[in-house]
């Protein structure tokens, strides 16, 4: 007998949080996995789990207009993913420094001080993405001064903690991120979310693509990174 919730016979719509079956609608990330003939769950392995976490935060953090612009992009989620804990920080940074420059002065000083942890994540890394992704966190950075400055005092205070970001960390920064910018005093939060998103997605296809490129094998999740001093 066919099993309805791995293949639901519904189209299901697109609509904001959790639901049980297709039936109830989808989120983008169940779409997703209804697509990808994987068991109905907004966690579908299909998808790298930080741009799942982003795609599940702008599917509700969108108006239902805006939400219907989604939809061209849920196909192209599948199969995106990588087990190299670096396209988390990636992610991360490329919601943070979309946020950063028209967020709220509290929601600030937390992606500027996330975005400068990032940057020292980032660093050492050569490659044509982090670089682009280095650049839009220095200018972010510099389109908000007074929250750098914030930030840089702030992890003064707090001293050097362990190296890198953890999974947990990312996903803080993303939905930090995604609220920021749904709530900022813009007349456009729509259109910046799909255009976050539609950025997302591009940069792990080409992340995902030199992966595969240097390893000759597909990606699977990744561990746990360990603890850095976002923790604190």
């Amino acid at each position: 007998m066919r099993d309805w919730m791995a293949h639901p016979d519904v189209m299901p719509i697109l609509s904001p949080g959790r639901h049980r079956s297709p039936r109830r609608g989808a989120c983008f990330m169940e779409f997703a996995s209804y697509l990808a003939g994987e068991r109905w769950s907004d966690h579908p392995a299909c998808t790298h789990r930080t741009l799942a976490h982003l795609a599940r935060m702008v599917n509700d953090q969108t108006s239902e207009a805006g939400r219907a612009r989604l939809t061209p992009l849920i196909p192209t989620v599948i199969g995106l993913t990588s087990d190299d804990p670096l396209l988390d920080v990636l992610l991360a940074v490329r919601a943070a420094t979309a946020a950063l420059p028209i967020a709220a002065e509290e929601r600030q000083h937390s992606l500027a001080v996330g975005v400068r942890v990032a940057l020292e994540v980032l660093a050492d890394r050569d490659d044509e993405l982090a670089a682009e992704l280095r650049e839009l966190a220095e200018a972010a950075l510099r389109a908000a001064p007074a929250a750098d400055t914030w930030a840089i005092r702030f992890i003064e205070e707090v001293g050097p903690g362990r190296p890198g970001m953890t999974v947990r960390q990312c996903w803080a920064l993303v939905t930090g991120a995604v609220d920021g910018i749904s709530r900022a005093c813009v007349g456009d939060p729509d259109d910046r979310l799909v255009a976050l998103l539609t950025a997302a997605v591009s940069d792990t296809a080409r992340f995902v693509d030199a992966d595969r490129g240097r390893t000759g094998d597909r990606c699977a999740h990744v561990a746990e990174p360990a603890t850095s001093m976002l923790d604190a």
